[in-house]
Formats: structure tokens, C-alpha cells, sequence
């Protein structure tokens, strides 16, 4: 059950980077996914928030080729994909380091005035970017927003994202990062 969770979590993060849907992610893609976020907050790609974001995205990209062993050019299919993810972010120690400097980032960018809250509209803007169903976002906001208080911060943001990437338990809460699965 757990391993199935994990693969079925990692094929939709595969679906949010495969925008064309080909079949394959290559680092434009998940370039591409970082240019979303970014347009969605108005933000410069050249920025300092943009290019931490874009960075860390890279990053993201070169330390999964690397687990997978191939070159940065090189495009990656779903299998090899759920593969790298696991063996670079899931159970491999790559995720600390790489991974989560990238859902801060994220995180950061949708704190768009800096308060350490993240409103429901900026949390939609954020799932939109990665491709969400308009009609989940508002339940995954809610499913994430444990205390209620109509407001996620940062932390619980990141949290969410290592539980998604992460967690074998079907009850957790970052289960619902993407909306339901």
C-alpha cells in the first residue's frame, strides 16, 4: 500500500512537469513549470526570488539525472522517473539539500507580502501553475489549514510538500498538496 501511494503521488508530480504530455520530462519542462509559478506571482525570472526559484528548480533536475545517471539533456519517461524520485528525494538524502530549498522557494514566493501567511487565493495561484482542477484547490487548502484559521504559513507549506514527496501514511495531510488523489 505504501509504495503504492508513493508511486501514484510521484506519477501525478510527473503529470504536473509534463505539460505537453509526451510522455517525457526533460529540464525545460520542470523549467517550464518554475517559469508557471513565477508568471502566476509576476515575478522576474531574474529577480532574487526568481532566480532562487529557478536555481533551485535546476538543481531539482541535475541531482534526479545524476541518481538515474545520465546527462542533464537527456529526457526522463514516467518509470525512470518514479525511480529517480525515490532513489534521490524518497529514500535517498537528497531531499534536505535539494528538494526542499525548492518548496521553500515555492512557499516564499507565494508569501507574496512577506507576513509568513499564504491567503486561498495565493495558494490557487500556486496549484494553478501546476495544473490542479480549479474545483480541488479550494479542499486541499482546506485539508491543509488544519487549525482553521483561513491561512497556511510557509512552514505548513513546506511540510505539505515533504509529506507529498515523502510520506508513506495515507491520513497525511500534505497528501492533499495537489488536491485528492
Amino acid at each position: 500500500m505504501a509504495i503504492d501511494l508513493l508511486n501514484h503521488k510521484l506519477d501525478r508530480a510527473f503529470d504536473h512537469i509534463d505539460a505537453s504530455g509526451n510522455g517525457v520530462v526533460e529540464r525545460e519542462d520542470l523549467l517550464g513549470l518554475g517559469a508557471r509559478i513565477l508568471v502566476g506571482f509576476g515575478e522576474s525570472p531574474t529577480s532574487v526570488t526568481g532566480a532562487s526559484l529557478v536555481d533551485s528548480f535546476d538543481r531539482i533536475w541535475s541531482t534526479l539525472s545524476e541518481a538515474l545517471e545520465r546527462d542533464g539533456d537527456s529526457g526522463i519517461a514516467r518509470p525512470d522517473f518514479l525511480r529517480g524520485m525515490t532513489e534521490a528525494f524518497v529514500t535517498g538524502d537528497h531531499y534536505d539539500p535539494v528538494f526542499k530549498p525548492a518548496t521553500r522557494a515555492v512557499a516564499e514566493l507565494c508569501d507574496g507580502d512577506g507576513d509568513g501567511k499564504i491567503a486561498r487565493g495565493e495558494f490557487r495561484t500556486m496549484l494553478c501553475a501546476f495544473g490542479v482542477a480549479y474545483d480541488d484547490v479550494d479542499e486541499a487548502f482546506d485539508r491543509l489549514d488544519r487549525t482553521g484559521r483561513g491561512a497556511l504559513t510557509v512552514d505548513d507549506l513546506v511540510l505539505a510538500a515533504a509529506d507529498y514527496y515523502r510520506s508513506e501514511d495515507p491520513n497525511a495531510s500534505g497528501n492533499w498538496l495537489f488536491g485528492p488523489l
